[in-house]
């Protein structure tokens, strides 16, 4: 899973990094990614904003919910198919994760589920302020080398970004198993003015919340002897205007 990676500076131009595409995809769901993911694709110009990410849907869900570099979207599927009166949209840039999504959408026959199959900081700028109430990221590309620290997702801007798009009271779910990312979200997330760590103890970061499944990622963490961490934050309410 890899999401992209934030900018100090807005002005910056959008650069990935990462792979957009892996081994060869299976034939049905080459077919799928043809016949169903353009039944699913959200496209907005860049310029957009103020959008109602309910307008994706063709029956406006009670809220939404945006899972950020979403894998092979197992993880999002499940949570779709657990609350059918929630739209949920996905981002990720790796084909191969959207083949597998795409698949589980029709055997589940998922129909409040979209996918913004491109970087999501092309998407979020459009969206109207308050229009989420979860933003997951859930075990992103560490980046692990100081040089490479500004390719990190979380950062001061996209907490900025995902602070705008929250309702009060959202949550914000990162999950990670690589102790650099999770000491960098734990430098940047707990002092944002507009969040509020949940922990009151190690067990509450060590357990993955009660409403979500393991991802492969996730699983994949364990099978190697690594310990995910679960840091879940809170929309503080906006001051009165």
């Amino acid at each position: 899973m890899n999401p992209p990676s934030g900018s100090e500076n807005s002005q910056e131009p959008i650069r990935f990094y990462g792979r957009r595409k892996g081994k060869a995809i299976k034939a049905g769901r080459l077919s799928l990614l043809e016949t169903l993911l353009p039944t699913l694709r959200i496209a907005v110009p860049e310029d957009a904003r103020g959008i109602d990410p309910r307008s994706f849907f063709a029956s406006p869900p009670d809220s939404v919910r945006l899972e950020i570099g979403f894998g092979s979207g197992e993880h999002l599927a499940a949570q779709a198919g657990e609350n059918p009166a929630v739209g949920f949209v996905g981002s990720e840039v790796f084909l191969n994760g959207v083949a597998s999504l795409v698949r589980y959408a029709q055997e589940k026959s998922l129909t409040n589920l979209r996918v913004f199959d491109n970087d999501v900081r092309h998407l979020l700028p459009t969206l109207r302020e308050a229009s989420l109430t979860r933003v997951s990221l859930l075990f992103p590309d560490p980046w692990p080398k100081s040089r490479h620290a500004k390719r990190r997702f979380v950062s001061p801007a996209m907490l900025d970004e995902v602070a705008r798009l929250l309702v009060d009271g959202g949550e914000l779910r990162v999950a990670s198993d690589h102790p650099t990312y999770v000491e960098w979200t734990l430098l940047h997330a707990p002092i944002h003015p507009a969040f509020q760590w949940t922990a009151r103890g190690p067990e509450d970061w060590h357990t993955r919340p009660a409403d979500s499944i393991a991802s492969r990622y996730e699983e994949k963490a364990l099978a190697a002897g690594r310990t995910p961490v679960f840091m879940n934050f809170l929309r503080r309410a906006r001051p009165n205007a």
